[in-house]
């Protein structure tokens, strides 16, 4: 009979029976150190698998590039990983960036991002080919799984937003023409020059015209759906309302003129009009003017002004028009031509507000005859054009002119 024994460090009664030793014997078995091995390898791996973490990071060695930091993985499994960067096939299938297209993540086949990976401090780290952009999203996804020797089976996902970018706003309101202090009550239309492209869209919500007293001129524009912007989107043709122009017509008898000859008026832009990158604009603008009396008469270049250059030389050739004109069409539908048609090249520019035409010569003057051909379409600020008025008015004698397509000056370079 045992009277007092030890089995597998167990204490054993004295009267323990046969049954109970073996009992005993089983319960020591189970509580063996083995079992208490295989408890500190979860443990281990607990541990492994808390540690092991995705992080990206400003890259210290490329200005506007970030990286992906793997960190947490055990030494002998970063030198199990691809030994070089070129086996980028092989690294994609444990480590791989995607950027994200909607509700697409990188579980459902989107294509990696292509860049450089490498192991380095203890860690494993990918680059893109390319800088982030702002405003996307990018998933970063580690597959423990593919990890040489590894015991883990689930995938360790981060992901990554640059902040969308905050517009700077540089753009401005360069000019409104026409530049007139004065300007006739049957002005047809503004143009509106910015610094740089603007967006388009919902332009009459940040243009208003308002009166002396600061009321808002009730639907002074002709508003159309297809905006009138040059195609570099840096200038915008305005028109007023021609219902509220034209005598005889509707609008004007029922609302009355937008402008009002005597009267003070403003066109303010609104600083909330956004740029082509989406930013506004860097201050609002205000154009003040005063209304004269209208303008109904044609155009005629007899009355015009023209002080010649002189012979070679590459002074300006200067023509005084007998009011203000429209400052895109005058740059575009007046030239220069030699006595035998040849155009000649040059810079045309308007000055005076509008009321003069300045052409400088790409080279000297040669002595001769010249002509200025002015295209029949030219207009002045009410859009009267050359022997044809805006507006005819039935209750007056207005004598119709039958003109050329184009009217033609001459003159001498001595």
């Amino acid at each position: 009979m045992v009277n007092n024994s030890f089995l597998c460090g167990c204490a054993v009664p004295a009267n323990t029976g046969l049954q109970g030793l073996a009992l005993i014997a089983l319960l020591c078995v189970l509580s063996w150190p083995s079992s208490g091995l295989a408890a500190d390898s979860r443990r281990e791996a607990a541990a492994d698998k808390s540690s092991i973490a995705l992080a990206w990071r400003p890259d210290p060695d490329a200005t506007n590039f970030w990286v992906v930091e793997v960190r947490g993985l055990k030494r002998q499994t970063l030198r199990r990983l691809p030994d070089s960067d070129r086996k980028e096939s092989e690294w994609n299938k444990v480590l791989s960036v995607v950027a994200e297209q909607g509700d697409l993540t990188a579980d459902i086949g989107l294509p990696p991002m292509l860049g450089r990976y490498w192991v380095k401090g203890g860690s494993a780290w990918f680059r893109p080919r390319f800088p982030l952009q702002a405003g996307v999203t990018y998933r970063a996804a580690l597959r423990l799984r593919e990890l040489p020797e590894s015991s883990f089976t689930y995938t360790l996902s981060s992901t990554f937003r640059l902040p969308d970018r905050v517009p700077v706003s540089t753009t401005v309101v360069s000019q409104i023409y026409p530049t007139a202090a004065v300007v006739p009550e049957n002005l047809l239309k503004f143009y509106l020059e910015f610094s740089a492209p603007m967006s388009g869209g919902h332009i009459y919500d940040h243009i208003r015209l308002v009166d002396d007293a600061g009321r808002a001129v009730e639907l002074p524009f002709l508003e159309i759906d297809e905006e009138l912007w040059d195609p570099s989107m840096t200038r915008l043709t305005l028109f007023i309302d021609p219902g509220r122009i034209k005598r005889g017509v509707t609008p004007l008898e029922e609302v009355g003129p937008a402008l009002q000859d005597g009267h003070d008026y403003a066109l303010i832009i609104d600083e909330a009009w956004l740029d082509a990158q989406g930013a506004p604009l860097k201050g609002s603008f205000r154009k003040s003017f005063r209304v004269g009396s209208p303008n109904r008469l044609p155009i005629d270049p007899g009355q015009w002004k023209i002080q010649t250059p002189g012979a070679r030389s590459r002074q300006a050739l200067v023509v005084r028009f007998d009011r203000a004109m429209d400052w895109a069409l005058a740059r575009r539908v007046i030239e220069v031509r030699r006595g035998r048609g040849q155009p000649v090249a040059g810079l045309a520019t308007l000055h005076d507000q509008e009321r003069e035409w300045h052409f400088l010569p790409d080279t000297a003057w040669a002595p001769g005859t010249c002509e200025l051909v002015i295209a029949a379409t030219l207009e002045d600020l009410a859009g009267n054009n050359i022997g044809k008025a805006f507006e005819v008015d039935l209750f007056e004698k207005v004598q119709r002119r039958v003109t050329n397509a184009v009217s033609r000056l001459s003159f001498e370079v001595r």
